[in-house]
Formats: C-alpha cells, structure tokens, sequence
C-alpha cells in the first residue's frame, strides 16, 4: 500500500484545478451548442467581448452581457453542427493566477471541426480502417478569462477572446 494514498483522506482540489475545471465546462458546453451548461459557467451579470486581432490593434466584433444572453448565444451565435461534425475547442499553455477570491485563466485556443464521412451505401471498403473523416482547424487565439469565487464555487465574470482570423457571425 502506497503510504501516501489513503482510502478515507478526502482531498480537496486547489483553487487552480478548480478554475481549470470551470473553463473546461465552459468549452464542452460551447462545443455541445448548451446553453443550460453554459449559463452554468458565467455569473449572472457575466460579460464576454470577442476581438480579431490579426491587424493591429484588436478590432471588437461583439460584447454579450448577463449568463442568459451567454447562454443563447451557443445557438444563436454559434453555427449549429451538421450531421457527423462536430466541434472541439481546446486551450493550450494556461496560465492560471488566484489571488484571494478572483482568478485568472489566459491560454492560447485552437478549435478543431471534425467531420465524419458518411458510410457507404455498399459499405466501407475492405481497405478501410478506424476513423473515417477529416479533422481540421477552424480557429485559433488567445482566452483572457475572469472569475469570481463566491458561494463556494467559482464561475466565469469575463471572458475576452482574441481570435487570429476575421470572423463571421451567422446571419440572422
């Protein structure tokens, strides 16, 4: 038996794991389009502001406030998925900060859209093997996320997303 483990210690994860969790939360619930999941993240009086800054100085492309208006926006906002795509955002290189009851996650992003292809009629080809599809970066940047630890539990009050590339909205 390993002297450091113990079947009855309950170990409570640190401030940081904790804000890490918050923000992984935050993109499974962007990449299963949630809005419940993602009102789950953000405070009630929570903002986000998205930028493009691949010239210059970063260029606002939109600023949504209040968890509800957050919330919408992963289905209205954000292009649904077709059949047999999918999204997936991931964050690399987090840096993660805590002072007291604020904190800080900043990490570079990259979004994969991965895209089944469809069976054949016929069937796959003898030749075929594992996965079938194409999976392709769609965007990429830089997260600045603000939180706030309140009622025992940390949640999202800012989040500001610098994207590399020029976006386009879906048109509504």
């Amino acid at each position: 038996m390993n002297p450091l483990v113990s079947n009855s210690a309950v170990v409570t994860p640190s401030p940081h794991r904790l804000v890490s969790e918050v923000f992984a939360r935050y993109v499974r619930a962007a990449d299963n389009r949630d809005p419940e999941a993602m009102r789950s993240v953000f405070w009630e009086s929570a903002t986000v502001s998205v930028f493009y800054r691949g010239e210059g100085d970063p260029q606002l492309l939109a600023e949504l406030a209040g968890s509800a208006t957050i919330a919408t926006a992963v289905t209205t906002a954000m292009a649904p998925h077709p059949p047999r795509n999918r999204s997936h955002h991931t964050t690399v290189n987090p840096l993660v900060s805590v002072a007291g009851d604020t904190a800080r996650f900043d990490a570079q992003f990259i979004v994969y859209n991965a895209r089944g292809a469809a069976r054949p009629a016929s069937g796959w080809p003898t030749d075929a093997v594992g996965a079938q599809g194409v999976i392709t970066p769609i965007e990429c940047g830089y997260l600045q996320v603000d939180l706030r630890f309140h009622d025992r539990e940390w949640r999202i009050s800012h989040l500001r997303i610098e994207h590399d590339l020029p976006y386009a909205f879906p048109a509504q």
